[in-house]
């Protein structure tokens, strides 16, 4: 079976004044293991989780395994809601979440001794997940970021980039943004991705498509819609 996916909730890069809306993409894929759960969002996500997946027939106990990306709260804090599940995180992701970064505050109280619960997987260097869906390491925005590889029918190479690329911004300038580990390490992971994809599923923004000139543009829009009651 060759893998499949769509994006369960859609984030964007929107910020505050002094502060940032930390709406992650969560991607659900189909593969040869069972539904895999690429993040789990921040909070602010919830229910939105909760309801994408209703929408499609799924509960949270038909997630047979969750891929994060790295630590930060706004890509692992609904983790909780499928402890039942095989986690996958890198290595140095978890050991760097005991010590992360003095400017590093993103990652969530706790999460270690949630997961340590769970049946973890720690992940070192690359490695194939399920047919046609391959982890790699892509650090930079903290040292630990690791990304999929989906070898599609339709869409060619996707790879889900969670914080490796944030947004259209460091796929354009092929520089790092934001950076836990350095711009030089993040900068290289930006480069591998480009290279390797047809499609990109950003941390922070709409799927990234490869022009015939090589450059990446998107299709889709972010909506943010406000409700006030």
């Amino acid at each position: 079976m060759r893998p499949t996916y769509e994006l369960l909730v859609r984030g964007n890069n929107l910020r505050l004044k002094n502060d940032f809306l930390g709406m992650s993409n969560v991607t659900l894929i189909g593969s040869s293991a069972g539904w895999i759960l690429f993040d789990t969002g921040g909070y602010i996500s919830r229910l939105g989780l909760l309801k994408a997946l209703h929408e499609k027939g799924l509960k949270t106990s038909d997630i047979r395994h969750v891929f994060l990306s790295h630590l930060h709260f706004d890509h692992s804090h609904n983790i909780d809601l499928f402890l039942h599940a095989k986690i996958f995180v890198s290595r140095v992701e978890w050991e760097y979440a005991e010590a992360p970064h003095p400017d590093d505050v993103l990652i969530p109280w706790g999460i270690r001794d949630l997961l340590s619960k769970a049946d973890l997987v720690l992940l070192e260097d690359e490695g194939e997940l399920a047919d046609g869906i391959f982890y790699f390491p892509a650090p930079g925005h903290t040292p630990g970021c690791y990304a999929l590889r989906l070898e599609t029918d339709h869409r060619g190479t996707v790879i889900i980039a969670g914080d490796a690329i944030k947004y259209a911004k460091e796929a354009i300038l092929r520089t790092c943004d934001m950076a836990f580990d350095t711009i030089e390490v993040g900068t290289r992971s930006i480069e591998r991705i480009l290279t390797e994809a047809d499609r990109i599923v950003p941390g922070h923004f709409p799927e990234l498509i490869k022009q015939p000139n090589g450059q990446f543009s998107w299709e889709d829009s972010a909506p943010f819609e406000l409700l006030v009651r």
